[in-house]
């Protein structure tokens, strides 16, 4: 016994010698890891097997470690498959990594399901984390800006988590919303009004995004329904994955954003210089003798950081990822700030031998905001240069326009002039607070019996709470109630989604061919609780006589849903897809609540013929044809098919024997109302080529609207009010879409990576009367726009201003258009679009060893502005008669206007333009911190610069009317992001 065991410690010894002398031999091995294209994979963990040895993949996807020449290293990176290496006598190893089964670059979420990038039928597109936009991202929105083919994203200003206009393929209706559906992790998001929060959008955080899916033709979104006709956008977040060991990282970033461009008003000299010339005496005595420029004052420097920090990997069958974040970014308006906390948890467990699979993910967000005055942004380009900002005042010793009676002294606000602009920020606090939370769970159960067949059930909610506070001073100047402003707002949404379905996926060998087919059910109810509040005393007291007649209201609406698909392959080549969806609204009334969407498409992937299959150098060639329709109900309100009764106030009450009571008076209402629907024709070539180097698409389309949800005008007489909501007019989109991406260059030390995106589109109001009415001028939008049969929708409606022989306009002078000696309305004419024809995106990244340069461009062409900031005239501004003085844009000084011409489409100015959206310089410094921590810095500069001949501030406004929009700032940021 004593001899085996002598025998057994000298083998262990002989053993445990023998492989420290092995591992002593070791050596350094550098190599490269790639992903399926041949592309670098950037933070992939390359370990020794049974050791904590280990690095991460720089840029270039490269790693160095010295390991013995009996190591296995282990290459693991999300979303693909981990790979073991022996290392023997190699000294530089090549590692090609493949796609998991739900690796997004080979498989492309479609809604109810998923498929295969190469198969896809429908006009989609893909964006993924690296290639969002780099920077100060505060809305989920701006990642992709310039990134997609036919999606215009165009933000509403520059505050903190002011959101975006989106716009995939231009708009479909006139009344009803034309935003885009958003899908997060398969839960749809309803149309929220959160009361506190500037943007519904802003209260998810863009750090934990992952990719986006944007369908645009109706093969792709007609399996959404009644929701689809804007195109849908399907965000997928970050998850954890199977076989992956905890990894931290955490980013931080610090920002400074400073103003581009001043509107161009007077100064304090160029406005006494005019006043002196133009005015009489009693404007003059009028000017102070400051030289304030009051959009300096009203705005500074804004530092913002953005901190978040995430833990990603598996815990044996539990792949997992928990992330919390921290904003907090200041406006160059100046009292304005957004702070917002996040937090996120994604665990996708599998059960019974994997025949269960749970997808949870929750996501919550609490944001506390201060809302600058915006009324400001105005009032710095009116406001008279040559007063002070402060002055012995009764206003908190602020300058303002104002009489003091000589008998009396009693002091008298001239409510009718500007306020000073630093006034409305100091004296106005605007507070809110908003919490919101939404998740989903998903179950998806592989029948043992039958594996083909699958179950899926996926129940979710997006819960919201904002509230907050106004309050203003008794002795401000903007403020006009005796007791000063306590406005109090609060409300809470509650949305429920549930879905079942099943999936049938059977491929059949002997017959070359592939099932994909599908069957559901979906209910969907969105409830909102609206407080109103009266105006209340600093100390929380309702003032008498300010309590609402109604507490609260309660709105709210209900869909149900049933839909199907069937997608059937043959022999990899041909791919025919078809679906249909009737959706249910509670909008409607029983006998037009229901709607059905049906779809056709069919997919030829050329490449895979016999004549093309050898080609070496051709990856990919796909034709797709398709054909479906969509519907619209969001954007309205909820029962327009029920009659409203207004109740009158007492000044209109009506007298019954002895009492006066308050009447109700009936609005107008079309009982018959329904959806709207939007047919679209979709014809496109996918192409790649050189191992997919180089590839993209084209795609041609057309989209008909008709029942458009239109407010039209009611005939005088009917006893009703101006207007009534119903279904009249078509509106027709046509366009063409362009992607190409390509590397022209790519050696082990440099790489040259190009994306370039063009679509144009025609949008066109085909009619809008219930009969065909050549004669009907068409709706009056504002003063200045008009939607017309034949035009695009809201063309500017003005006068055609005539020049001089040195080319500048004359005041008053306008053609006679219609020719009949008379100049008055009928000589209006529709002059120009807000939308652009053409809109490009340009993407470049240059990448050298550790270094790495990118820029994103944007363009839009043949867009126009209506600048209403240059139409103030030197009469109604500078000398009017209501005892102010005012300034105006030193355009004045060109055009010499006296009088407004607000309608003359001299204001109608070329909004075509060129930006810079991003400028990113980065650097991987590789593993750090004795190999430990993976570390790359940023630095980066957002909105560097605008080509235009637009002449106001900014040419990009949804809409075509510059109202004095909030800037949208020059941002300067530094960032580290950190793995370990």
């Amino acid at each position: 016994m004593i001899q085996h065991r002598i025998l057994r410690t000298l083998l262990f010894c002989l053993l445990a010698f023998a492989s420290s002398k092995a591992w002593a031999q070791t050596k350094n091995v550098t190599g490269q890891v790639l992903d399926e294209n041949k592309q670098p994979v950037f933070g992939a963990t390359v370990k020794v097997k049974g050791l904590s040895v280990g690095a991460a993949t720089d840029v270039k996807g490269q790693f160095s470690l010295q390991v013995g020449s009996n190591a296995v290293l282990v290459i693991s990176f999300i979303g693909y498959n981990t790979e073991e290496i022996p290392v023997g006598k190699q000294s530089n190893i090549e590692v090609q990594l493949t796609p998991n089964a739900q690796s997004l670059a080979n498989v492309v979420v479609i809604g109810y399901g998923t498929a295969k990038k190469k198969e896809l039928t429908g006009a989609i597109a893909t964006v993924t984390a690296k290639d969002f936009q780099k920077g100060v991202i505060t809305t989920p929105e701006q990642l992709i800006a310039g990134k997609v083919a036919g999606v215009s994203i165009t933000p509403n200003g520059g505050s903190p988590g002011a959101g975006s206009v989106i716009r995939v393929r231009g708009g479909a209706s006139l009344n009803a919303s034309n935003d885009p559906l958003i899908v997060v992790d398969g839960l749809p998001l309803a149309n929220l009004n959160i009361y506190g929060a500037s943007n519904p959008l802003s209260l998810i955080n863009p750090n934990d995004i992952a990719s986006f899916t944007v369908l645009k033709d109706a093969a792709a979104t007609a399996i959404y329904g009644s929701r689809a006709s804007n195109g849908v956008i399907i965000i997928t977040t970050k998850k954890g994955d199977q076989g992956v060991k905890p990894q931290f990282n955490f980013s931080t970033q610090v920002s400074a954003a400073t103003l581009a461009r001043k509107a161009d008003a007077l100064t304090a000299d160029e406005f006494r210089n005019y006043v002196n010339e133009h005015g009489t005496g009693n404007f003059k005595s009028m000017m102070g003798d400051a030289n304030t420029d009051w959009q300096d004052e009203i705005y500074s420097t804004a530092i913002s950081t953005d901190n978040n920090l995430s833990i990603s990997g598996a815990l044996k069958n539990l792949p997992y990822r928990v992330s919390v974040g921290y904003l907090n970014q200041d406006g160059i308006l100046r009292t304005d700030n957004l702070q917002r906390y996040s937090g996120g948890i994604s665990i996708s467990p599998t059960f019974f031998d994997n025949h269960l699979k749970v997808d949870l993910n929750l996501k919550g967000t609490i944001s506390k905001a201060r809302f600058a005055n915006g009324a400001a942004v105005s009032s710095a380009v009116y406001f008279d240069p040559t007063q002070p900002v402060h002055a012995e005042t009764p206003f908190g010793n602020y300058f303002e326009w104002y009489t003091k009676d000589p008998n009396t002294g009693a002091i008298t606000l001239n409510k009718l002039a500007p306020r000073n602009p630093v006034a409305l920020l100091d004296l106005y606090k605007n507070l809110s607070t908003v919490k919101r939370s939404y998740g989903n769970a998903q179950f998806d159960y592989k029948f043992h019996f039958l594996p083909e067949l699958h179950a899926h059930v996926n129940l979710g909610y997006d819960v919201a709470n904002g509230s907050g506070t106004v309050d203003v001073p008794a002795y401000a100047g903007q403020n006009f109630l005796d007791s000063g402003q306590h406005n109090q707002y609060k409300n809470s949404i509650r949305s429920k989604v549930g879905e079942f379905y099943l999936n049938y996926n059977k491929t059949i060998t002997s017959i070359k061919s592939n099932i994909n087919a599908t069957a559901g059910y979906g209910y969907y109810k969105n409830t909102s609780t609206n407080y109103n509040f009266g105006n209340y005393r600093a100390n929380g007291n309702l003032i008498p006589g300010s309590t609402p007649n109604f507490p609260m209201d309660k709105p709210e609406n209900a869909l149900i849903s049933y839909y199907g698909r069937l997608i059937y392959t043959f022999d990899e080549k041909y791919i025919l897809a078809a679906s249909i969806r009737t959706d249910g609204s509670s909008r409607f009334s029983p006998d037009t609540r229901w709607g059905t969407f049906p779809s056709l498409a069919f997919t030829w992937r050329a490449n895979q013929e016999k004549f093309l299959k050898d080609k070496k150098n051709l990856s990919d060639l796909k034709l797709r044809l398709s054909y479906g329709i969509t519907g619209n109900q969001d954007g309205i309100y909820n029962y327009p098919y029920l009659s409203i009764y207004s109740i009158s106030d007492n000044a209109s009450k009506v007298l019954f024997g002895d009492t006066y009571y308050n009447m109700g008076s009936p609005s107008a209402y079309d009982a018959g109302i329904k959806w709207e629907q939007t047919a679209t024709y979709n014809a496109g070539i996918d192409f790649g080529f050189y191992n997919n180097r180089i590839g993209g698409s084209l795609d041609v389309y057309f989209k008909k609207t008709k029942d458009l949800l239109n407010t039209i005008p009611i005939p005088a007489g009917s006893n009703f009010s101006s207007t009534i909501l119903t279904n009249v007019g078509n509106i027709e989109n046509k366009g063409i879409e362009f992607q190409i991406f390509a590397t022209p260059i790519q050696t082990k030390r440099f790489s040259w990576d190009l994306n370039f995106n063009i679509a144009y589109n025609d949008n066109k109001i085909t009619n809008l009367t219930a009969t065909k009415d050549s004669t009907y001028p068409g709706s009056l939008v504002g003063n200045v726009q008009i939607h017309s049969v034949g035009y695009n929708p809201l063309s500017f409606y003005v006068y055609h201003q005539q020049y001089d022989a040195n080319g500048k306009p004359i005041e008053g002078v306008y053609a006679d258009v219609n020719g009949d000696g008379i100049i008055n309305q009928a000589d209006l004419y529709r002059y120009k679009s807000p939308y652009a024809k053409v809109i490009l995106g340009f993407t470049s990244q240059f990448t050298l060893d550790r270094w790495s340069l990118s820029t994103v461009l944007r363009a839009n062409i043949g867009n126009y502005m209506y600048n209403n900031l240059a139409t103030g005239a030197v009469q109604s501004n500078m000398f009017n008669t209501l005892g102010y003085l005012a300034n105006t844009m030193s355009e004045i000084q060109y055009s010499n206007f006296y009088y407004g011409q607000q309608s003359s489409d001299y204001f109608v100015q070329n909004a075509s333009f060129l930006k810079m959206d991003n400028l990113s310089l980065a650097y991987d410094f590789g593993r750090v911190l004795k190999n430990k921590v993976g570390l790359r810095v940023n630095a980066n500069c957002q909105n560097v610069f605008t080509i235009t001949k637009y002449k106001g501030i900014d040419p990009e406004i949804f809409g075509g009317i510059d109202n004095a929009l909030y800037p949208r700032p020059r941002t300067f940021s530094l960032g580290a992001n950190l793995q370990f």
